[in-house]
């Protein structure tokens, strides 16, 4: 997609998924910024722009209700830039008012966001429901596969919420649920078995006769050495200077209480510096990577391999119950270690020979 861009003659500005909406570097902010810059330019803005909910009430709200001769019970639909809820819903109030509006509050890519929507009326809303990834991904593929949809993760979302939530009307009401998107941009991501067995969303059906001895051993069997970790107040020389020094390409980022804020790689800042978006004086922290493969202990080696055909490196990670002042918990992931194809070669070539069916390694 981006090769058909770019021969139209546009230029591409990236910007890190990471950001703050209200972050100088959001995908939001940048584009204000650009509009500023070049003339005659327009942005939509389908966050605040009233013609979004306008356009959802005069339209597909009709649709609507022309299909369902007039008469609905309940609407599902997922909380994005909230114009189609909110046009949708504001009209079904008008002609149904006793329907129940059911928000999906998702947690996935594609929808949801870290601001309220201007044009989200949420006074409209009977219900949220809060969907998640697992739920969500398993929805989709089953649209797909089953039903010959071809949805995205949001139409996912809607439809596992719409599953549990239409259980509480009566025999012969109606519910309606919209699929907003198509499945286009995840061709990459859940519909494919490996995407979704990384991500930990689905166990490899893999014949047991065709898994290696080390297949369902656990991480923690590496015995790994403890990382090298740079602090996000480090500035990009230092962190280039201490890599180099080590015989390191990367590093786990962490704040002052060892919680990870990302990866770093002298790949990474070579390019950023290259592109003048940061300079060599800069805080490592502005040329971090979020997009990284982790793991965890209990993890099987079957399951680091996969992820090590396509990755370089992986993040080993375990969750620490952090207590706060008030009596209230949260959970922080902290840095066990990174791994390589060459640790986990190292581990199957050195203990190859021996017995392991009784290691204490094995996963359950």
């Amino acid at each position: 997609m981006q090769k058909y861009i770019i021969s139209l003659g546009a230029e591409i500005v990236r910007t890190p998924s990471s950001a703050a909406f209200d972050s100088p570097e959001s995908h939001i902010v940048t584009a204000w910024r650009l509009k500023s810059e070049i003339s005659n330019s327009h942005i939509l803005d389908q966050y605040r722009n009233a013609s979004n909910p306008l356009a959802h009430y005069d339209t597909t709200a009709e649709e609507i209700l022309e299909q369902c001769d007039g008469k609905l019970d309940m609407l599902v639909a997922g909380a994005g830039t909230g114009g189609t809820l909110t046009g949708v819903a504001r009209k079904l109030k008008e002609r149904c008012p006793n329907v129940k509006i059911v928000a999906v509050d998702p947690e996935v890519e594609g929808i949801g966001y870290d601001f309220i929507p201007t044009v989200l009326d949420r006074s409209l809303v009977d219900m949220w429901y809060k969907s998640t990834d697992q739920e969500t991904f398993t929805m989709s593929r089953k649209l797909v596969r089953e039903e010959g949809l071809l949805c995205g993760g949001s139409s996912g979302s809607a439809m596992a919420a719409a599953v549990k939530m239409a259980r509480q009307l009566e025999a012969g009401q109606r519910c309606v649920v919209i699929l907003a998107d198509s499945v286009r941009n995840y061709m990459s991501k859940f519909l494919s078995d490996k995407w979704m067995c990384e991500k930990g969303f689905l166990r490899p059906e893999e014949p047991m006769d065709f898994k290696p001895w080390w297949w369902n051993m656990t991480v923690r069997c590496l015995n790994l050495s403890a990382p090298l970790t740079v602090l996000a107040s480090v500035s990009c020389q230092k962190t280039i200077d201490i890599l180099k020094e080590k015989a390191f390409d990367q590093a786990p980022v962490v704040d002052n209480s060892g919680v990870i804020q990302g990866m770093v790689t002298l790949g990474t800042i070579l390019s950023s510096v290259s592109a003048g978006k940061a300079k060599p004086s800069d805080a490592v922290s502005k040329v971090l990577c979020k997009h990284y493969k982790q793991v965890h202990l209990t993890d099987n080696l079957g399951k680091l391999s996969q992820i090590l055909e396509t990755d370089h490196f992986v993040l080993v990670v375990h969750d620490h119950t952090q207590n706060k002042a008030d009596g209230s918990t949260c959970q922080k992931q902290m840095v066990f270690g990174i791994v390589t194809a060459i640790d986990l070669l190292d581990y199957i070539t050195t203990d190859e020979s021996q017995d392991h069916s009784n290691s204490s390694c094995s996963s359950s």
